[in-house]
């Protein structure tokens, strides 16, 4: 069984064990010293210390997909049995003949598809059971763990180091917003009105005279790219101070919280170790990393280099 640390108390007094004493650590370090200083003129109130965290591939990882995508296609071949039309119809056809690149060749037009029928026409209270039920067996096709395992150690670790100064965290993710409150106080510490993302339509309907939120088949929000901002103004209402987030996808949400005023901090994980876990970056399908890094190097951002400033990736240590 693995412990997750945020959950383990005394656990949080030693800065950041699992990181090496290299830049990125130290970056970290002395920009919590100066905004929890108090008397310091870079001092910040607990109230305004917010720091947002992207998920695929920044809290946990994304390779070779995103998971949220897996536990899509796996939701594919659980309803095909109620709809037969999809034999004949991509990308579903595909799918069901055991070609998932062939079925996601369609690019976003056939992702969206997939998602929007195997997340919608429930309720949420059915959609978070079944959720739950495939991130706690569901397991990852690489290592052989539950997907709810291949999180970061070190993120961990600066999570918890972030709550322990008075940090509230918060999740602003691409992801579902449902699929991610799932998950993310079991494994992150993170509650469910802390978490940021993409959503679908709901409607209030009552079934048996029971009040419930129905998902629909419509598209909502993209909490993604330039919707990151867009997403914390929305759901959160207060900039924040520090940004941390692995891809193109982050950019805007790492210049929004740097562009404000004060000491503000932003960091990109670039996944650079292919021994214990995935080397990619500038041509990645998969969090892809080229404009930011270009922006975090011109900006003097913080870049980990996971291979070198990460003692250890998993918990349950290499893939």
């Amino acid at each position: 069984m693995i412990t997750i640390l945020w959950a383990v108390p005394g656990l949080t007094q030693e800065a950041l064990p699992s990181w090496n004493d290299t830049a990125p650590r130290k970056a970290i370090v002395a920009f919590v010293e100066r905004v929890t200083t108090h008397g310091s003129p870079n001092f910040v109130p607990e109230a305004e210390r917010i720091a947002t965290f992207d998920n695929d591939g920044t809290l946990w990882a994304e390779q070779p997909i995103y998971f949220q995508l897996a536990f899509a296609l796996d939701r594919v071949k659980v309803l095909a049995p109620q709809h037969p039309e999809w034999k004949d119809k991509d990308p579903f056809a595909s799918l069901l003949k055991g070609d998932v690149k062939g079925a996601l060749a369609g690019g976003e037009a056939a992702i969206f598809e997939i998602v929007t029928v195997t997340h919608s026409g429930m309720t949420t209270e059915e959609f978070e059971n079944i959720a739950n039920d495939w991130i706690t067996t569901a397991k990852h096709p690489v290592t052989g763990r539950l997907y709810s395992e291949m999180v970061y150690q070190p993120m961990l670790e600066l999570l918890a180091y972030l709550r322990s100064n008075g940090f509230k965290t918060f999740i602003v993710s691409g992801g579902g917003i449902d699929f991610m409150r799932v998950f993310a106080e079991r494994v992150y510490g993170i509650p469910p009105e802390q978490v940021v993302g993409s959503s679908g339509k709901l409607d209030f309907e009552l079934r048996d005279g029971k009040p419930v939120l129905m998902k629909l088949p419509t598209f909502n929000f993209n909490d993604d790219k330039a919707g990151k901002p867009v997403g914390i103004q929305m759901h959160i209402g207060r900039r924040p101070i520090a940004a941390f987030g692995n891809s193109d996808g982050d950019l805007q949400m790492l210049e929004w919280a740097r562009g404000g005023g004060g000491v503000r901090f932003a960091l990109i994980v670039h996944h650079t170790d292919a021994e214990r876990e995935w080397a990619y970056d500038r041509t990645s399908s998969i969090g892809r990393l080229d404009k930011a890094l270009d922006a975090a190097q011109a900006e003097g951002w913080t870049v980990v280099d996971m291979k070198n400033d990460w003692k250890t990736v998993f918990p349950f240590g290499s893939k």
